[in-house]
């Protein structure tokens, strides 16, 4: 089945879902209203204005113009009149774009902000499911189509108005001819409604291309080193121009749909109404002169209709960007993927640190198990280890201690309470994780050890460097603490990232430490600062540790064999090796006794 009949977005957009999307967007517009309102009141005043304007000059024409005795006096006059309405005009026009594009860029502003925060409460499940390169552009591209489309509603607004005006004039001027002119009006919406019909099909898919397209460029350089490793450049060359060849295909639509029914039949229909009006003046059963201010004066006012219609088709490619655009980032603010959320009077707090895992029970998505029964308690000091092959729940276990996501049924107890009654902040601020693959920050050592808390002074950072060994590498830099970081910590090698991740966490002297692999990318003569490291860490902390090196787990307290998800052995270093099962397997496995 083609990919676009399976994608949400290729699906029509219905009347009320379209206009409840534009209601939505209109309250991230309200605490900017006064921008609009006040933009408003000045596109009135310009349509009263577009009015005036051709009346002075048919006065002057059918009254001054075909009198021989009309002097240098009154064309001055009506000459100075005609320029200073002019003047006002053109300082209205300013205010009138000025104030409402600020209040389209402040709203432009104040989402991408919203967006920015919803993204930080969704739970790890949402990014699990979600390619980072579509939220991109859907914070980036998507948000910045609404500034193009809020200017719609200023020419929505002063055309609805320029229409009116424009009518009321005509009306004053010759009713017959005005119905007549009139006629073309409903053909008008005919096409806008042709246009609004296939256009959003059109823009729904394009955006859905470009979500492609960033999602390609963005895991292409995030996986570049891997990309260039494995001599992947073609492949990744061939998908990114097919992406790029099918976004290039769905603007051609765009451009061939606007060419078609923005400008071009609206023009059509004008041209059709003016060669009306004037066959309509000149086919006068009593053969009376036309004044010529007269058809000049209709003619403005047909000009006045139809023009703001005109403007208003183009900016409908706008409109209809805007809205895809819009419902796509309402998809993430109206999504309830959220992170684990704590009881609504979780007041607890972590003192001694001690946790306990009874009979939990997680799966990630709801139904495939993959904890079963856990139960296991870690005392307060003490180190419980988590080893087992790969997918037997170890990284599992922690992201339920952390509460990245909720587990179904079970019961996790920190200090005798229930997790879920523990204020999250305590939460986090109590539990230090430590990361196979530490993420450090584009900023310098400092910032990263901080992480940007302004009560953490210089001292507790060179106090944390020093007691987890940094201190050695980094004061031999050119800057010491304040020495650059590129992205993702680049320049300094994986056991110095791995130090200063200690650092980071032990600044904030946490109750309990989670080492997930802390030592799996490093080599063997950094392992032994950062065993020595770890090994202070824990002292007086229940630690929590994700191990495939079983030798640095053999003072563990308490060690658990997982597979699948459940607890097949537990126990000391020394009783699990005089068990002779699986642990003992594995142990001799690493330390080569299972060679013969």
């Amino acid at each position: 089945m083609d990919n676009d009949k399976q994608s949400i977005w290729s699906r029509q957009l219905s009347v009320k879902e379209q206009m409840h999307i534009i209601w939505e967007l209109m309250k991230f517009a309200k605490p900017y209203r006064w921008y609009f309102i006040g933009a408003i009141g000045l596109s009135i005043l310009i349509s009263a204005i577009n009015v005036v304007l051709p009346k002075i000059m048919s006065i002057l024409m059918n009254e001054y113009l075909t009198k021989q005795t009309t002097g240098i006096k009154i064309l001055v006059i009506f000459a100075a009149t005609y320029m200073g309405i002019t003047v006002i005009k053109a300082i209205a026009e300013f205010f009138e774009f000025f104030w409402f594009t600020m209040g389209a860029e402040r709203m432009l502003e104040r989402v991408r902000v919203i967006l920015f925060a919803k993204l930080h409460s969704l739970g790890m499940r949402y990014f699990d499911q979600t390619p980072g390169g579509t939220l991109v552009s859907r914070v980036t591209n998507d948000t910045a189509s609404f500034s193009d489309f809020w200017t719609l509603f200023l020419q929505l607004s002063g055309a609805v108005i320029s229409i009116i005006t424009a009518f009321i004039a005509m009306w004053l001027t010759n009713v017959k001819i005005m119905t007549v002119a009139l006629l073309f009006v409903p053909l008008l919406f005919v096409v806008i409604w042709f246009y609004q019909r296939f256009a959003i099909q059109v823009y729904r898919r394009m955006r859905e291309r470009l979500s492609e397209l960033n999602g390609q460029l963005a895991e292409a350089i995030t996986g570049m080193s891997v990309i260039q490793q494995f001599r992947q450049e073609a492949r990744i060359n061939r998908a990114f121009v097919a992406t790029n060849e099918a976004y290039y295909q769905t603007r051609v639509r765009m451009v061939k749909t606007n060419s078609l029914l923005l400008s071009p039949a609206i023009d059509l229909l004008y041209g059709a109404a003016i060669i009306v009006v004037l066959l309509m003046f000149g086919w006068t059963n009593d053969s009376q002169i036309v004044a010529a201010g007269t058809v000049y004066a209709f003619l403005s006012y047909v000009a006045a209709f139809y023009n703001p219609i005109d403007a208003a088709m183009d900016s409908l490619a706008s409109f209809q960007d805007g809205i895809v655009s819009g419902s796509r980032v309402l998809r993430i603010l109206n999504d309830d993927t959220l992170e684990p959320q704590q009881n609504s009077n979780a007041t607890g707090k972590i003192t001694a640190g001690e946790i306990e895992f009874k009979h939990v029970n997680f799966a990630y998505d709801g139904e495939n198990t993959v904890l079963h029964d856990l139960s296991f308690t870690a005392k307060p000091g003490q180190t419980v280890a988590l080893v087992g092959h790969t997918g037997s729940g170890k990284s599992s276990t922690i992201n339920t201690l952390l509460r990245f996501y909720d587990f179904q049924s079970g019961q996790i107890l920190i200090d005798g309470q229930d997790i879920r009654d523990i204020e999250m902040r305590d939460l986090r601020q109590q539990i230090g994780l430590v990361l196979q693959d530490p993420f450090l920050f584009f900023g310098d050592i400092a910032s990263n050890i901080r992480m940007y808390d302004a009560t953490i002074t210089d001292a507790q950072i060179e106090a944390a460097a020093k007691f987890v060994h940094a201190a050695d590498f980094i004061e031999s830099l050119p800057n010491q603490y304040h020495e650059q970081v590129i992205e993702k910590g680049a320049a300094f090698s994986s056991g110095q990232r791995q130090l200063i991740s200690f650092a980071r966490t032990i600044v904030r002297n946490p109750k309990i430490l989670v080492l997930d692999e802390a030592t799996a990318n490093v080599d063997t003569e950094t392992e032994t600062v950062i065993q020595a490291s770890l090994a202070k860490m824990r002292e007086n902390r229940t630690t929590i540790a994700i191990a495939h090196r079983l030798s640095t787990i053999k003072d563990a307290d308490l060690i658990l064999v997982l597979d699948q998800g459940r607890v097949v052995e537990r126990g000391t270093h020394e009783s699990l090796l005089a068990l002779n099962g699986r642990y003992a397997d594995l142990y001799k496995m690493q330390s080569g006794m299972g060679q013969s």
